[in-house]
Parts: structure tokens; C-alpha cells; sequence
């Protein structure tokens, strides 16, 4: 199967999203909450729906960036939040971004890529990020048997994955998870090492 943006418009047309679980998680809205800057530069990639961004968003962040290979997605954010800036809405591929941010959001992105981009995933991340930027949010903390997304992983694969280029400032289970995932995510603070 290819995890392509046909298919992932396909999935957000037919909303075959069970993902999506209709608002912005507790262990996102409390990081959130936890940002004092509200100038800083944040990237949410596969922001789907983007309730995290619309989050963001009311609560006086003004420097946020969306990239989804969903139209059908980033076209419903769009009308969620009509003066979100369009030319932050990136219909494309995250892996050809070429821009800067002092934060990086996850929320079921990873989780959807195929487990062999990984470290491409982490690469990426690096090179997107200022120096002492940081990538913050959700993984899986359990395996899934799963042929489609999302796939999950442990501990110690997210730590060999991430220890060369990011500090784990923190990776621990989440203790905010919404029911019916509690126990089954890591909350993640990574900060980019001076490399």
C-alpha cells in the first residue's frame, strides 16, 4: 500500500479518520498551555483536521505552520479558522519542507509514516528545527500488528531512533491520555542537539 497523498485525501473523503477524535488531546493542550513565548515558530505536520492548530491559534499563537498532504483536510481547517493564514496551510509532502521552527507538534504524524522512514523522519526533524528547537507530543507506546497506520513502537526503538540528535528531555507514559488510549503513549520532549 502506498501511503501517498491520494490515499490520504481518499481517507479524510470517505472519513475513514478514526484517529481524528474531534478536539485537541490533554497532553497537547497542557504543553500548549506550558508556552510562554507565543511568538515562537510551530510546525504541525499530518495536522489532519487540526485541532491542535486551531488550539494554537485561539490562544494567541500566531506563528504556526500546517503541512498535510490532505486538501480535503487542510481545506476543513481552513474553514474552521477563515484568518488562519493560507500560506501557512502546505499541501505537500513534509519530507520537501525547506523552512525553519523553533517547535514541531506531534499528534499521530509519525504514527502514520511507514516504519521505514523513521529515521528519515527523525532527520527531517533535525534539519527543520532552529538550534535548541524541540519536537514535543505524542508516540505510541505499544506494537500494532497492523499492515495500514498506525503503527506503534517501544521505548527502546524511540530511544536508538532519536538519542544521536535529540537531548530526550522527556519520554514517558502519558498520565493525560484521552480513555481509550491511556497507557498506550509516550509524551515526548526531544530538544535538538548542537551538532
Amino acid at each position: 500500500m502506498k501511503l501517498d497523498k491520494k490515499f490520504w485525501n481518499d481517507r479524510y473523503l470517505a472519513e475513514t479518520i478514526g484517529w481524528d477524535v474531534g478536539y485537541p488531546t490533554p497532553p497537547l493542550t497542557k504543553y500548549i498551555d506550558s508556552l510562554k513565548n507565543k511568538n515562537i515558530k510551530i510546525l504541525v505536520p499530518g495536522a489532519g483536521h487540526g485541532h491542535e492548530v486551531i488550539y494554537l491559534h485561539q490562544n494567541g499563537f500566531k506563528n504556526v505552520w500546517v503541512c498535510d498532504w490532505s486538501e480535503e483536510a487542510l481545506e476543513h481547517l481552513h474553514q474552521q479558522i477563515p484568518d488562519f493564514p493560507k500560506d501557512r496551510l502546505i499541501c505537500d509532502d513534509f519530507f520537501t519542507l525547506d523552512l525553519q521552527f523553533d517547535l514541531i507538534l506531534e499528534q499521530t504524524f509519525f504514527c502514520a509514516l511507514n516504519p521505514n522512514l523513521r529515521e528519515d523522519y527523525v532527520e527531517k526533524v533535525f534539519n527543520l528545527l532552529n538550534t535548541d528547537g524541540k519536537l514535543a507530543g505524542i508516540l505510541f507506546s505499544i506494537q500494532f500488528n497492523n499492515p495500514n497506520p498506525p503503527y506503534g513502537g517501544t521505548f527502546d526503538e524511540y530511544n536508538e531512533l532519536f538519542k544521536d540528535k535529540f537531548i530526550i528531555e522527556k519520554m514517558e507514559t502519558a498520565y493525560n491520555s484521552i480513555p481509550q488510549r491511556a497507557g498506550n503513549e509516550y509524551f515526548i520532549t526531544l530538544r535538538k542537539t548542537r551538532l
